[in-house]
């Protein structure tokens, strides 16, 4: 049976000759259906692009990216994105913002049941006070968590998630996370969580696998989260599971981070150069 998502050997640049930069090299992923897995990297590592290989957004260079055992072609509303910035037409209220894309997936449903659903989304991250206001009116925890919103109110097979939650304070943070770890248990939908945040991989998924920094970017080892679920944050700080699985992975991306920065310190021999002194035309001699 095939994986619910694959790469199989997918690299991919970006630029052209000399500016040419090969972002991602190699890479090698199995995702199973109704698994949740997170990958963990720094900053310009190439996380993003996995998620826009895998969300039909762009394509690779080498390789193939796979969903249900086809190659992906282009978007798709079974796999819904969440991104790091908020994306919302600032036209919109957030009822017509989430409407607007439940109303994309659910084609032949009725005003009514469409409403239904609207208003079901938006209460359950605590926005019902907030449905009739722009985006401008919102603040940036809330404008994220009408993006959080209209992604799952489609009922993606898969959720694709980019760095979701980064921006937020540490409280709304803790509210979407609990939020989509309940939308994601009641369906157990295959789910990937792009994040620079260790914890929040621990907290949130089945397999952490961290992405080595660029150029040429490759998966490293996975570490299998054998935490029972439903995970408590507060509990976790005092689990020895917990606290091996953190140190472990944390060691490894200090690691990698010292070798990116080792290998960015180049150092340069100066060639040994001696001035040539020549006798300045407007220097009176002795016998003048």
């Amino acid at each position: 049976m095939a994986a619910h998502i694959e790469f199989k050997n997918v690299s991919k640049s970006y630029g052209v000759g000399d500016d040419r930069v090969a972002v991602l090299k190699n890479i090698n992923l199995s995702i199973e259906e109704g698994e949740f897995v997170a990958i963990v990297g720094f900053s310009g590592s190439g996380k993003t692009t996995l998620i826009k290989l895998i969300a039909g957004l762009d394509f690779p260079d080498e390789g193939e990216v796979l969903y249900k055992g086809e190659p992906v072609t282009g978007p798709s509303h079974d796999r819904g994105v969440i991104f790091q910035n908020y994306s919302l037409l600032p036209w919109l209220n957030v009822r017509n913002n989430v409407g607007m894309a439940v109303k994309e997936k659910f084609k032949k449903w009725t005003k009514k049941q469409i409403g239904e659903r609207v208003e079901q989304y938006v209460e359950m991250v605590s926005l019902s006070h907030a449905i009739n206001k722009l985006p401008k009116a919102l603040s940036g925890g809330m404008r994220q968590r009408v993006s959080v919103t209209r992604a799952l109110s489609m009922s993606p097979d898969v959720i694709l998630m980019d760095e979701p939650l980064s921006a937020l304070d540490a409280l709304t943070r803790g509210t979407l996370q609990d939020e989509i770890l309940k939308i994601w248990g009641k369906d157990k939908k295959t789910a990937l969580l792009i994040t620079n945040d260790v914890d929040e991989g621990i907290l949130m998924a089945d397999r952490i696998i961290p992405l080595k920094p660029g150029p040429k970017a490759t998966l490293g080892p996975e570490y299998v989260i054998n935490l029972e679920r439903p995970r408590d944050k507060t509990a976790l700080n005092s689990n020895e599971e917990f606290k091996k699985l953190r140190n472990g992975i944390m060691e490894y991306l200090i690691q990698i981070g010292e070798e990116r920065a080792s290998k960015k310190a180049d150092t340069y021999t100066l060639p040994s150069i001696k001035p040539i002194i020549k006798p300045s035309p407007f220097r009176r001699s002795k016998a003048s």
